[in-house]
């Protein structure tokens, strides 16, 4: 999960993943051409979140295809659910509180 975290952390390839999510899967060619980065940083980018398993590659002839792995991201929503799961009790807590507030004020 913290190679997800620290790849993601990343402008660029923060950029990146969101191209991917919106295409669906794209070259490094396109992602060139839809950046601000030149092919070697789009390159280097796409290394580090492929190690990270945010992305898989598939070649085609001389290109390479990548796309984002959908099991990075069930990772992360399933960790990110023990975290909603704390502020909903939270908010469950408040709407208790102001229940009991208003009923209070209710007497009076």
């Amino acid at each position: 999960m913290q190679k997800v975290f620290q790849a993601l952390s990343e402008s660029n390839r923060y950029d990146i993943v969101e191209l991917l999510r919106q295409h669906g899967s794209l070259t490094v060619g396109e992602l060139v051409d839809k950046t601000d980065l030149r092919q070697p940083q789009v390159s280097k980018h796409l290394r580090i979140l492929h190690e990270a398993g945010v992305v898989e590659m598939h070649p085609d002839a001389n290109r390479r295809v990548y796309k984002l792995r959908p099991q990075a991201f069930t990772d992360l929503d399933h960790w990110l659910a023990s975290y909603r799961q704390i502020w909903e009790d939270r908010f469950d807590q408040l709407d208790d509180y102001l229940d009991y507030i208003q009923k209070k004020g209710d007497r009076k």
